[in-house]
């Protein structure tokens, strides 16, 4: 019997990596499938302070059908080997295993994480799928000390690129509705995974 996957979807510090390790469950992380910053399909920001920047925040800066053969390779034979992406030097650094050991649930997290929603449906492999909201300043201000202690990218990148992810919180969350996720807080989450069947 196949595993199934929980996927969490959120804004990006909106708690979903923190939850994802609360749940105790297997790991699948979906950022680890970004495009290089070196890769010419990059999208780039097109107007603004920002323009010309790579747009990390665009779908197209990350690899839909190489995460997607991924997951319905772990959930089918229980075992597969994924990249290790360093977002600090937007690249691809190592491989890693991600090995189930038996279990029946896996979770995927990321920004990207309802683009995987439907094709996971398709393939019979959802078990199920949330948007954790937060108040867009407690999402801005999480993501910013993150990303600032993580050196992910130069601080005033940062802040910019905060406060336009703050400014579009509603429409990721609309978006991740549109696409097949239950809006709800993190610890709504938790409870909602911890009655799913395993079996």
């Amino acid at each position: 019997m196949a595993a199934r996957v929980i996927v969490l979807a959120g804004p990006s510090g909106s708690g979903k990596s923190y939850l994802a390790r609360r749940l105790a469950l297997p790991v699948f992380r979906l950022d680890d499938f970004y495009r290089d910053g070196d890769d010419p399909a990059l999208p780039r920001i097109d107007h603004g302070a920002n323009a010309g920047l790579v747009d990390w925040d665009d779908v197209g800066s990350w690899r839909l059908d190489e995460a997607c053969a991924a997951l319905e390779e772990l959930c089918r034979t229980g075992r597969v080997e994924t990249p290790v992406y360093d977002l600090s030097a937007s690249a691809r650094t190592g491989r890693r295993t991600l090995d189930l050991a038996g279990r029946r649930l896996v979770v995927a997290e990321g920004i990207f994480a309802p683009a995987v929603v439907e094709p996971l449906r398709e393939a019979g492999l959802l078990a199920a799928a949330y948007v954790i909201r937060r108040h867009p300043v407690v999402t801005f201000w999480r993501r910013l000390t993150r990303d600032l202690r993580e050196h992910r990218k130069p601080p005033l990148v940062l802040v910019r690129r905060g406060l336009a992810l703050m400014r579009d919180q509603r429409r990721v969350v609309d978006e991740a509705v549109a696409a097949g996720c239950e809006p709800v807080t993190a610890d709504r989450a938790y409870a909602a995974v911890r009655r799913l069947p395993v079996g």
